[in-house]
């Protein structure tokens, strides 16, 4: 029978002695570190108060804006149209016409019935259409 236990040394190893233990130092109070507040404790009650106050404004003042995009909508498909048909310029030349703050509103046409139509993205949509003698009307479907 063969043994499979490693041999014995004869002369035991030495056990290491322990490293001695000193207390930690002692950090006075104005140089610890604060303890910081979580990332949003402190913002969030404000930040949901300016949502609602927000939301609010946004819901008293829509009429208005859709009453504005309505408005600049018309007028940009009736001075669009008369560029487009009655000057004969490009329908990316006319829209240098529009005075300033109209640059939500955007132009597009359909040459086959003389029509353009002016766009506020998700508020508003009127068509102007050209009538020769009579020039570039608003549509009254619209």
């Amino acid at each position: 029978m063969t043994n499979t236990d490693p041999p014995v040394p004869a002369t035991p190893e030495p056990t290491p002695a322990p490293l001695p233990t000193s207390p930690a130092p002692e950090v006075p109070e104005r140089l610890r570190g604060k303890k910081r507040p979580s990332r949003w404790g402190g913002c969030l009650p404000w930040l949901l108060i300016a949502l609602v106050i927000g939301g609010g404004y946004l819901i008293w003042k829509f009429p208005s804006f859709k009453a504005q995009a309505e408005l600049g909508s018309a007028y940009a498909a009736r001075v669009g149209c008369s560029c487009r048909y009655i000057q004969g310029r490009s329908l990316e030349s006319c829209t240098t016409d529009f005075p300033p703050g109209m640059e939500l509103v955007s132009l597009s046409e359909d040459p086959v019935t003389k029509t353009v139509t002016g766009s506020v993205p998700l508020l508003a949509s009127r068509s102007a259409r050209y009538a020769g003698a009579s020039g570039c009307l608003l549509r009254p479907e619209d």
